[in-house]
């Protein structure tokens, strides 16, 4: 049987990943607090009025450093912590901090690339990569096969994702579009598979690019996918070690 090994969220989108035991999913909208915040750079046309396509947004494609913050969230205050093994450690309320975020963060993003200008919330909506508020579901087996294309234990973090399932078959995620799956009380239906970037080629430990992913998913597989997008369709809250049934 299919079990949940991990759950993951983004509060600042492609600015630190944060692990959770349990998280409460309602029907229609993002993962609680994931991608609640984006960093826009400054040719983006991006603001709090309505979801932007990632290209308006400082991100691991263009800025493999940002890979390696991590982030903790108290979600009482709304203050987050973040931390970089070159930076050291940031707590803000990015509601009210964006400055401080900014500067802290801005000196990972390569001087020829647009730069970090301001934070954009849209309530009620994480900024995840697609136009529908989606969750994104991966397989470990997908990752372990990936991993000896790559020849490399590859670290889940490399791929944002937000639940990792235990118990499939190497790319058995891809057969489930258009069907629903049950992860503890929750139920979500899968729409499409994921297109990954850049960002997948850089170590989360330490920011740098060490890995041709994509190459490797190309050369392996005749593609560059991995994982699913899935919408929430019943609300519930999910743990770690929930079984995973395909409805």
């Amino acid at each position: 049987m299919a079990v949940l090994a991990q759950i993951w969220r983004h509060p600042i989108k492609s600015h630190g990943a944060e692990a959770l035991e349990a998280v409460q999913l309602i029907a229609g909208q993002t993962m609680p607090w994931d991608r609640r915040w984006a960093v826009a750079h400054e040719a983006a046309k991006a603001d709090a009025s309505a979801w932007s396509p990632c290209a308006n947004f400082s991100r691991g494609a263009k800025a493999p450093a940002l890979m390696a913050i991590s982030a903790k969230t108290d979600e009482t205050t709304g203050r987050i912590t973040l931390r970089h093994p070159e930076l050291g450690e940031l707590t803000i309320d990015p509601e009210t901090e964006a400055e401080a975020l900014i500067a802290w963060a801005g000196p990972l993003v390569p001087t020829d690339r647009a730069q970090s200008a301001r934070v954009v919330r849209v309530p009620d909506r994480g900024m995840t990569d697609t136009d529908f508020p989606s969750i994104s579901l991966n397989s470990t087996s997908s990752l372990r096969a990936l991993s000896q294309k790559v020849g490399a234990d590859l670290d889940p973090r490399r791929f944002r994702g937000n639940l990792w399932l235990d118990g499939l078959g190497p790319w058995e995620e891809f057969e489930w579009i258009g069907k629903t799956l049950r992860i503890g009380e929750a139920e979500l239906r899968v729409i499409e598979r994921i297109g990954r970037c850049l960002a997948t080629t850089a170590n989360p430990k330490t920011g740098a690019r060490d890995a041709d992913t994509l190459g490797a998913l190309e050369d392996g597989w005749g593609h560059t996918d991995f994982g699913v997008y899935a919408e929430v369709t019943q609300s519930g809250v999910i743990r770690r070690d929930d079984p995973v049934e395909l409805l």
